[in-house]
């Protein structure tokens, strides 16, 4: 399918079914986008220290990201320069000094680098082998970290990863610097939750201020009114409905929240206040924070709250409540969602406590929210199959956002900045602009 095709699928307010649909366009965007963009591999505390690994993937690439004996990190392609097989199994690791190839023996160390080869001598005189650069594991094109984000690129061209994250990378910071120790460590394992649906549903979700309050009646509106039933109206809300009571706010509350939109599809929601405003204040952690921050920069820090923040394609944090996940395509209709807590250092585990119940509460495959999403989801890839239609809407609020300079975009929650803006990104990715 070439540039011009692509373009006709998707105008300035409203994008082709087709994009959802056509495992051809999907099979594209692996390459192009995938293939392309700074794509979220891990974060540095899961290599704390030397010898430890950290697998995943990156599209369909399996790469690994390490830590030497020097302490260097690095994103390596997670495959054997032999015969090619995969080194480690997914997720986090320890390989001490060395990675050994279960097939054939082969050693590397944390950095790729071949160490030994059983029967060395029969490689020698050929051009293969100890020493030979392309016996070594292989290195992406490209590896950065920011605060500790790792992100990697298949290309070995395009702007460097500050300038792709533009204005997005306050997130982080602020993220960041809730921690009174000044830094964030991945705590326990993962939870994934496979979706029946395109990968561009859940990313365009997480911004889409429009659906909250239709979509999570069945689990939101009715956790309130039990509470309402249930709770006297002095009664202190307990934490698991601080965390679910928001999510079915008025139409106003989510359209104040506003909308900001950045370069390469990259944006948030709220800032100001979200859905994560109102919970219980912890004294201790206020404490901590003042004793590490003084009260003045305390107050700039929790000032800002944001709901979702994503880095377009592959990952969304919420600085508020340490979470964060990760979209992983399968297929044009299938896609996993990865849910990572973090630990604030420094915090009491009541922080921690608040950010594992918000996960299993919103993220997991077994949690309350979640489902109602993944429902919606589900009935939008198998709606556009129909064929009464050819175009998905990106109408609403067309023009009016306002421009707050360097590639900064905002708008009422309500409007549809945030599809606009991805699908911007989209175009640029898939017409080979990166």
């Amino acid at each position: 399918m070439d540039a011009a095709n692509l373009d006709r699928l998707v105008d300035t307010d409203r994008v082709h079914r087709s994009v959802y649909t056509d495992p051809a366009i999907f099979e594209l965007e692996m390459e192009r986008i995938w293939g392309r963009a700074w794509i979220f591999v891990g974060h540095e505390s899961q290599v704390a220290e030397a010898g430890q690994y950290f697998a995943t993937t990156i599209g369909r690439q399996p790469v690994m990201m390490t830590r030497d004996e020097a302490g260097g990190l690095h994103v390596l392609f997670n495959r054997c320069a032999h015969k090619g097989a995969r080194l480690v199994g997914e997720g986090a690791g320890r390989a001490d000094k060395a990675i050994r190839c279960c097939y054939h023996g082969w050693r590397f160390g944390l950095d790729g680098r071949l160490l030994s080869i059983p029967m060395a001598d029969g490689y020698d005189g050929t051009r293969f082998g100890k020493g030979c650069p392309e016996a070594d594991v292989q290195p992406l094109s490209r590896a950065e970290s920011y605060r500790g984000f790792v992100f990697a690129s298949l290309a070995a061209e395009g702007p460097g990863l500050v300038a792709w994250l533009g204005g997005a990378a306050s997130s982080i910071d602020n993220m960041v610097d809730r921690a009174p120790g000044g830094d964030l460590e991945v705590t326990g394992g993962v939870l994934r939750f496979e979706h029946d649906s395109n990968w561009k549903f859940f990313v365009e979700n997480l911004n889409d201020l429009m659906h909250p309050m239709v979509v999570h009646q069945s689990s939101s509106l009715t956790a309130r009114d039990v509470a309402k039933a249930e709770l006297g109206p002095e009664a202190t809300m307990p934490p698991a409905l601080q965390i679910i009571a928001p999510f079915t706010e008025s139409y106003r509350f989510f359209d104040e929240m506003g909308l900001h939109a950045f370069e390469w599809g990259h944006g948030y929601s709220g800032g100001k206040t979200s859905i994560h405003a109102k919970y219980s204040d912890v004294p201790e952690y206020n404490a901590a924070m003042e004793a590490a921050y003084g009260p003045e920069r305390v107050a700039e820090i929790f000032a800002v709250n944001r709901h979702n923040t994503v880095f377009y394609p592959s990952a969304t944090i919420k600085g508020p409540i340490q979470t964060m996940r990760i979209v992983k395509p399968l297929a044009v209709d299938r896609t996993v969602i990865e849910s990572w807590t973090f630990r604030l250092k420094g915090a009491p585990d009541e922080l921690l406590r608040r950010s594992i119940l918000y996960c299993n509460l919103i993220n997991s495959s077994a949690n309350l929210v979640g489902p109602d999403d993944q429902e919606a989801y589900r009935r939008q890839q198998q709606g556009l199959r129909a064929e009464g239609a050819e175009w998905v809407a990106m109408h609403r609020d067309l023009g009016r956002e306002e421009d707050l300079g360097e590639g900064h975009l905002y708008a009422k929650g309500s409007s549809d900045l945030a599809f606009r803006n991805q699908f911007r990104a989209w175009k640029r990715y898939m017409a080979g602009v990166a």
